[in-house]
């Protein structure tokens, strides 16, 4: 028992590392793409980076709220037309599939809790 249980460790640990080994593969892929991609940038100081941040923040409170607003909806809108919406079929199907699940659940709770309260009954008088 203890021999198997040092193999699945083992084996466990092997999987680990090479999970390991394959997202660093992974990674350096997609840093390479991603630099390779991107326009390298100038490097500020971290001063110059603070004061920029501290400039758009005035900017963003100068802003006034009703444009927040509208950016804000315009945002969204435009997030919402990203999202893959079902078809007509799949709606149904898969609404249908949900009701049919929680009356069966609903069901299955209501009569195992009339068994138990007539065990109750019958135990308890």
């Amino acid at each position: 028992m203890i021999c198997q249980f040092d193999e699945l460790i083992d084996q466990l640990a092997f999987v680990t590392r090479r999970l390991k080994t394959v997202a660093k593969k992974d990674e350096a892929e997609v840093k390479g793409q991603k630099d390779a991609k991107a326009p390298k940038e100038p490097k500020e100081s971290k001063g110059a980076s603070e004061s920029k941040a501290s400039d758009s923040k005035k900017a963003e409170a100068s802003v006034p709220s009703s444009n927040k607003i509208t950016a804000f909806f315009q945002g969204t809108r435009e997030e919402l037309g990203k999202v893959v919406w079902p078809s007509r079929q799949q709606l149904i199907s898969e609404s249908l599939a949900v009701i049919l699940m929680v009356t069966l659940s609903a069901a299955l709770i209501y009569f195992v809790d009339n068994f138990f309260s007539w065990a109750a009954t019958q135990v308890f008088g």
